[in-house]
């Protein structure tokens, strides 16, 4: 009998080691954490914009995997090479090349926007997403041909914005339409630019197509003037305006010979108008916006800070906003969730083809209507 009990013993005490060591193998797995994904193969497509910067910033980005880099300019290779200490093995001559040697499953373009159209013509039959800076398209002729290729072969194209990933954008989102917290829109007022892009000192390789129509499609209208059309079509859930007027101006013609640098345009909806205000003159980079509803207003500063009032009867309320707060912290990391259908795109959001393909049509009709001096009226 004793022995019998010895074994009994014998066996609750290998049963208590034996779950101990489950216990640790399950906390070594960190059962807590969501299943990791493998990172998303990501290939790069032109460095002569100067927002690739951020790509070489986002080399430890877990959601990412940099495969292969597309770039003829040898002298451009060779600066970020030496700057970022790249490895030449994942730098290639063409798009061509570089996908069909690493295939890639998806590609961000930093090349010029006339660029866009030329990559997804690429990347769409071979069901490669696209992310591209903004804005979508030189023109919207262009963004059309590129919304039926993403339907056709069933893949994802987004537009990164900086203002995006403001946390005030979403947040003011979130007062002014969710919440009604200052009534129905009445009037936005959107503000972006800087002194210019070469007196702020960007790349000689940006400003080269930057400043050039055949490859940007303007100046500070398209430049500056995307950032507006994508915010003001956000905020009206993508609605297409009734109306587009634009006055453009070259201010410095020395600089600039051959697009404007100055642009203001004007949309109007049934019941609300947007004012977007483009700029290579201004004395201070700036990137804000005001929200006036029927009954209170929104103002942003920058990307954090915002003063608002509710109505005429209560005081106005200063607001620094969490930046966890933003839409998302990374556009690599959103690019990926995206691809990999952990976030469904909403078809409002500010990096979405729909939505920029509203904005893409506001660009279109204000280059037409500068160009024209006549008020573009859109049809339904």
């Amino acid at each position: 009998m004793a022995h019998n009990m010895n074994k009994y013993l014998c066996k609750i005490i290998l049963m208590n080691v034996l779950m101990l060591l489950a216990g640790f193998a399950v906390k070594g797995q960190a059962k807590d954490e969501p299943t990791k994904i493998k990172p998303l193969r990501l290939g790069i497509i032109g460095l002569s914009h100067d927002h690739v910067h951020a790509v070489f910033q986002n080399r430890s980005n877990p959601d990412i995997e940099v495969v292969g880099i597309a770039e003829s300019d040898t002298a451009l290779v060779t600066r970020y090479v030496n700057q970022y200490h790249l490895d030449r093995k994942i730098i290639f001559g063409s798009t061509e090349e570089l996908i069909s040697k690493t295939k890639p499953e998806a590609v961000s373009v930093f090349s010029s926007i006339s660029d866009h159209i030329k990559v997804v013509r690429m990347c769409a039959p071979l069901k490669i997403h696209v992310m591209v800076e903004k804005p979508l398209a030189i023109n919207f002729q262009q963004a059309k041909e590129m919304s039926d290729m993403a339907r056709k072969w069933g893949i994802e194209i987004i537009t990164n914005y900086e203002t995006t990933w403001y946390p005030v954008t979403k947040d003011s989102y979130a007062k002014t339409i969710d919440e009604k917290l200052i009534g129905e829109p009445r009037k936005m007022v959107i503000h972006d630019g800087h002194k210019g892009p070469i007196e702020i000192g960007c790349s000689k390789d940006f400003t080269n197509w930057l400043t050039d129509p055949e490859f940007n499609g303007g100046g500070a209208i398209i430049d500056f003037g995307c950032y507006g059309a994508d915010l003001i079509s956000y905020f009206m859930n993508g609605e297409r305006p009734t109306s587009v007027t634009a006055i453009t101006q070259q201010i410095k013609p020395d600089i600039y010979p051959k697009v404007d640098d100055e642009a203001t345009i004007i949309v109007t909806y049934p019941r609300m108008q947007g004012i977007i205000q483009a700029s290579w003159n201004w004395p201070v980079s700036r990137k804000d916006m005001e929200i006036y509803g029927k009954t209170g207003y929104i103002i942003t500063s920058d990307n954090v800070h915002m003063r608002f009032r509710v109505n005429e009867q209560t005081p106005e309320q200063m607001l620094t906003i969490d930046k966890d707060k933003a839409i998302g912290q990374n556009p690599f990391s959103f690019f990926a969730s995206v691809v990999r259908g952990k976030i469904k795109i909403a078809s409002n959001d500010p990096s979405s083809l729909s939505l920029n393909l509203v904005a893409m049509e506001i660009l279109d009709s204000a280059v037409q209507s500068a160009k024209s001096g006549k008020t573009i009226f859109l049809t339904k």
